[in-house]
């Protein structure tokens, strides 16, 4: 190879698979990712080893399993694993690695193997450590005033953003962005990590993009004929609670918010491309876009991430390639085959030359590799929850109750229907509960005896008052102390 291409990797947060017009979505607006996508192959199995935020991304930066890299639960003071990172790999062979937005590593500074992390860390003060966007604000004369909007990070009360459209967060990350492609070391291809924190809540859009879906019909979620069942496991049950606060207004307006997020984006991604033209780099440029995992977004009366349904464990993913005469990515591709975030890495790193750490547990994507299932799972305690996939069939295991559920890909990707416990799929789930077994492990094993899963006792889920209400932040300035609460509190429960 003459010349390294460039790599863009982009990343958004919260952002579910479907959720593009290239997918078919019927009302979000996404002209700039749905032409990526034309200019390139969109992977549209790609499951995440386990949809949350941080286990995710360590995933994504060390092309580990959770069963590897030691976290399927949400450990925030967890350290990164002492393996080669993906930035790493790319310095080691030659590239500048730059790093802008959210990174979600602890301690927030660590750079994880990047030249240099300009931060945005969705205010969490709690570790003593003010981002470079909370100083952004100060500069321009709104010190601490990020969060004065008063929407929660983890809640899906909306309203639009309180300040100048030119500080709102998604254009602050591509403004930093473009400073440094500008500002490249010209000696070396550089390696840009460009994380934007939106979709994810909080919900606050810009008055322009709630406008722009004010004019669309806004779609409602799809609920599965399973759902409302008096016996449903404790982990179902404390998600259906929570979406039992939003009536079908409330529905709507937060659907729309969200689609207004996710479309500012795509309309920021733009600019990415435009600098990138206009330096003389997009022809020799790899473009990556995907996203941490999705949110359920009202499907099945179920929100956010944490869960093994389609919209919160799946993700979009597109490569685009380069117009030099080594380029492997096809144009307007699609491909069906089941991937991970762990692949990202050795794909990445494939397609530029480079060499994939030994301790890589993915595949690239661009090869003759492929898998015949792929497990994913959530948390220890009793919302945990356990998957396996294949083309066709999914199998979710819920160990509080013992109870598993199966769907049929091909004739229900919505998972409107429970096959678990018919006779006519008893071959499918045996076969899936065969692999399942198969992954366990740090006491998960416990859940099978004989051959056969037996699980853990029912627990009635109890609800209690939301007192944090979603880890709001308040004030920040002066900024907040250091002090020892946890980042978020997942479900509000009795014990």
């Amino acid at each position: 190879m003459s010349e390294r291409p460039n790599v863009l990797l982009i990343n958004a947060d919260q952002w579910p698979g479907y959720l593009l017009g290239t997918a078919g979505h019927p009302v979000v607006q996404t002209p700039t990712i749905d032409e990526l996508a034309r200019s390139g192959t969109r992977f549209t199995n790609l499951v995440q080893e386990c949809p949350v935020c941080i286990p995710a991304r360590r995933t994504l930066h060390t092309g580990l399993t959770p069963r590897s890299h030691g976290d399927r639960m949400y450990k925030e003071k967890l350290e990164m694993p002492g393996v080669t990172t993906l930035a790493q790999a790319f310095r080691d062979g030659g590239y500048q690695a730059m790093a802008v937005g959210k990174m979600h590593v602890y301690p927030q500074r660590n750079r994880i193997g990047f030249d240099d992390v300009i931060l945005d860390e969705e205010g969490r003060t709690m570790y003593g450590v003010t981002d470079d966007y909370e100083t952004f604000l100060g500069d321009h004369g709104y010190p601490g005033r990020q969060f004065m909007h008063g929407m929660s990070n983890n809640d899906y009360v909306n309203r639009p953003w309180h300040l100048p459209e030119e500080l709102h967060p998604t254009n602050w990350a591509t403004m930093q962005m473009t400073r440094t492609i500008k500002r490249r070391d010209p000696t070396r291809p550089g390696f840009w990590y460009c994380s934007y924190r939106h979709p994810h809540p909080p919900l606050t859009a810009l008055p322009a993009y709630l406008e722009m879906y004010s004019r669309e019909e806004i779609d409602t979620p799809l609920i599965g004929s399973w759902v409302g069942r008096d016996d449903a496991p404790h982990a179902i049950a404390a998600a259906n609670y929570r979406g039992d606060k939003y009536n079908d207004r409330a529905i709507i307006d937060i659907r729309r918010a969200f689609y207004a997020l996710c479309t500012h984006i795509d309309h920021q991604i733009r600019i990415l491309i435009g600098t990138l033209r206009e330096e003389g780099l997009l022809d020799n440029t790899i473009i990556c876009f995907s996203s941490d995992h999705g949110d359920m977004l009202g499907r099945h009366n179920m929100w956010a991430k944490r869960l093994l349904y389609g919209p919160s464990v799946t993700s979009p993913l597109i490569f685009v390639g380069t117009r030099t005469a080594e380029n492997r990515i096809a144009e307007d591709a699609v491909d069906q085959r089941l991937a991970g975030w762990r692949d990202i890495m050795p794909t990445l790193l494939d397609l530029c030359g480079l060499g994939t750490p030994d301790h890589c547990e993915g595949i690239s994507l661009f090869s003759d590799h492929s898998r015949d299932y792929l497990y994913s799972e959530v948390a220890d305690d009793v919302h945990a929850s356990r998957m396996v996939m294949d083309s066709n069939h999914k199998l979710i295991y819920y160990p509080v109750g013992n109870v598993f559920q199966l769907f049929d890909l091909q004739k229900d990707p919505a998972e409107m229907n429970d096959l678990a416990g018919k006779p006519e799929m008893k071959g499918v789930q045996q076969r899936l509960e065969a692999c399942l077994a198969s992954e366990l492990y740090g006491g998960d094993e416990d859940w099978v005896r004989d051959g056969k899963f037996i699980g853990l006792e029912h627990k009635p889920f109890i609800p209690a008052g939301n007192r944090t209400l979603g880890a709001q932040r308040g004030d920040h300035w002066p900024a907040a102390p250091v002090v020892d609460i946890p980042q978020i509190e997942w479900v509000a429960e009795k014990a």
